[in-house]
């Protein structure tokens, strides 16, 4: 299935029904008092997270969704029946924004967590409301009241504890590979992924954690290279980040440690605080690397990186070669960390077109 993480809806809540003037009229009775009853409430417009949905694909074609509107009253007292609420289902992790508003109105993190979207109209009241001691015969009523409406925004961010990040072929999906069962796209040519993916890392029987996989970075990717930056959302919730550097790249001219610092430069561009949070630098593809000159070119580079010893290791990930002390590690630090702040932030400019204004009318 194609990977959606961002789409744009409409949303309409039900009209409430409209009361009714009314009178009774029975054989003995041929001028009864008012039964008019009232209309109906509309239908709400609800939101609840789905852990077995996992993309806004849905949401990409079908854009206008409507719940249904309240029933008329009638007579003898007949109050119309109410609006059949709609609910929409999303993937753990949607973030929905008013674009009319500018507002944040819910971050569906959980499964099952829901919220209200849109609120139906009350109904109309019937003209058995409006009897009094001097107006026996009322012929007023009201009409039903109309139901929210709105433009969404819904975008996707994946949970996950760890990030990797990287230049496209430094081994990040090959890492994932290693560690999880997830199989992600692997080849020998750059942006190979070009959607990203998750992998559950089990280290004990009731010990594990989530790891991200997105495409790479660029030099540029922060002003719209690549395609990385614009998954880059997707780690705001991790606690931890991997960046894996290829200490073997097949092109003579690539420079690792230029790598390093590009990829740094771009996270940061992007989002100063994402790019404050634990960062360990990991060495790939060092089997390589001829023996006897592997520690010598790795202790240069680290030093030229200026890593920390302790947050930097060295891995093989075509061979599995290092990653299991990795995630061992990984897995103790997480259970130190806190968890990730839930950052929501003001919906951006490119949020403010509406929707559905070309769409034609239903």
């Amino acid at each position: 299935m194609k990977f959606i993480d961002e789409a744009k809806i409409l949303v309409a809540a039900g009209d409430g029904g409209n009361g009714i003037a009314s009178f009774r009229r029975e054989k003995y009775e041929p001028e009864g008092g008012p039964d008019g009853g009232d209309g109906g409430h509309g239908g709400n417009v609800h939101c609840v997270a789905d852990r077995n949905v996992n993309t806004l694909i849905e949401y990409r074609y079908a854009r206008r969704f409507r719940a249904r509107r309240g029933e008329n009253g009638g007579s003898s007292d007949r109050y119309g029946k109410r609006g059949k609420d709609l609910t929409l289902r999303v993937p753990v992790g949607t973030v929905i924004a008013d674009i009319d508003s500018q507002q944040v109105l819910a971050d569906l993190d959980e499964d099952g967590k829901k919220v209200l979207l849109a609120k139906g109209g009350r109904g109309g009241l019937g003209n058995v409301h409006f009897k009094s001691s001097v107006n026996r015969t009322p012929r007023q009523f009201t009409r039903g009241e109309p139901g929210e409406q709105r433009n969404l925004r819904l975008e996707l961010r994946l949970l996950a504890d760890v990030g990797l990040l990287g230049l496209p072929n430094a081994g990040k999906s090959t890492f994932l590979r290693a560690v999880s069962a997830a199989r992600p796209k692997v080849a020998d040519y750059p942006f190979t992924t070009i959607e990203p993916h998750l992998g559950v890392v089990r280290t004990d029987h009731d010990r594990s954690f989530v790891v991200a996989d997105i495409p790479g970075l660029i030099d540029g990717a922060a002003a719209g290279a690549g395609l990385g930056i614009r998954f880059l959302k997707h780690l705001k919730r991790t606690r931890l980040l991997l960046h894996l550097v290829d200490l073997a790249p097949a092109d003579p001219a690539a420079d690792p440690v230029r790598a390093v610092r590009t990829v740094v430069r771009e996270l940061q561009k992007y989002d100063p605080e994402l790019a404050s949070r634990p960062r360990w630098l990991i060495v790939n593809k060092v089997d390589l690397i001829p023996e006897e000159e592997r520690e010598q070119r790795i202790a240069d580079f680290l030093r030229a990186c200026e890593a920390d010893p302790t947050s930097s290791f060295r891995i093989s990930a075509i061979s599995g070669d290092g990653c299991r002390l990795l995630t061992q590690r990984l897995q103790d630090a997480l259970d130190r960390l806190p968890q990730a702040p839930v950052d929501v932030p003001a919906v951006t400019a490119h949020f403010w077109e509406n929707p559905c204004e070309n769409e034609p009318q239903p």
